[in-house]
């Protein structure tokens, strides 16, 4: 195997998986108590983010000027760059386009996700910190912040997983990294717990109708192992809390 070849004939990739193999996940949850509502730590790889979840709250108390909602919460998702995170060392500003459009995709994504009827005129603010990145932005941010609502005690009708599936050749390959990604076609899937019902999905590339299905298929396969290692996490967290009040 070539040091730059996606796929070998083998059936090994760049960093040495098969193709239906995630990279390594770990997270976790309640890691800056005192200066958030609830936060997590999630690492997909080498792709770290870092969120920071405030509220609900009153409108007078966020930080950013909005309106309150009699329908539900106004969701406020922040992303944060820094210039380290990623190979080249670039500045980039939070009205950057693609920052943008990853806080419009991740908003749309969780006010389907939040319980609404129970955070009616308050405002839920959102912070990610990407702390490094090699592939699977979104993925880790959606990971990240569904961590982070449960830990803030935030109404969801179920965990949010998400992953990335790129395609090479005729084979599907799930949880791309940086370097696969700048090669290949993909589509980031988001899933509501252990269902096949899907509350995000997002392709950037020209992908062909026929393959689709079965990335989407291998996608929603990795976003349950991802939801059972994530509820793992939170089920441990649990079991601490209880131990120490009895």
């Amino acid at each position: 195997m070539s040091r730059m070849e996606v796929y070998s004939p083998e059936g090994l990739r760049m960093d040495g998986r098969r193709w239906n193999e995630l990279r390594q996940f770990s997270c976790q949850t309640n890691t800056h108590p005192n200066a958030s509502d609830g936060s997590s730590y999630v690492r997909q790889g080498n792709t770290v983010v870092l969120c920071l979840v405030k509220g609900p709250m009153d409108t007078n108390r966020a930080t950013s000027t909005t309106r309150a909602s009699a329908d539900g919460p106004v969701l406020n998702i922040n992303v944060s760059y820094p210039p380290f995170a990623g190979i080249e060392r670039k500045k980039r500003s939070k009205n950057e386009r693609r920052l943008s459009e990853l806080s419009i995709v991740l908003e749309r994504c969780f006010l389907k996700t939040i319980v609404l009827k129970n955070y009616a005129r308050t405002v839920i603010e959102v912070n990610l910190t990407i702390l490094s990145f090699d592939g699977g932005l979104l993925a880790a941010c959606c990971n990240s912040i569904t961590l982070a609502l449960i830990d803030a005690g935030i109404s969801l009708y179920d965990y949010v997983s998400a992953v990335s599936v790129g395609i090479y050749s005729e084979t599907a390959l799930l949880d791309l990294n940086s370097l696969e990604e700048s090669d290949l076609s993909f589509v980031t899937v988001g899933v509501v717990g252990d269902s096949d019902k899907l509350n995000l999905i997002m392709c950037e590339d020209r992908l062909p109708l026929d393959k689709l299905e079965r990335l989407i298929n291998l996608g929603i396969q990795g976003c349950h192992q991802l939801r059972k290692l994530m509820n793992d996490t939170v089920k441990e967290v649990g079991v601490e809390l209880l131990s120490k009040r009895q």
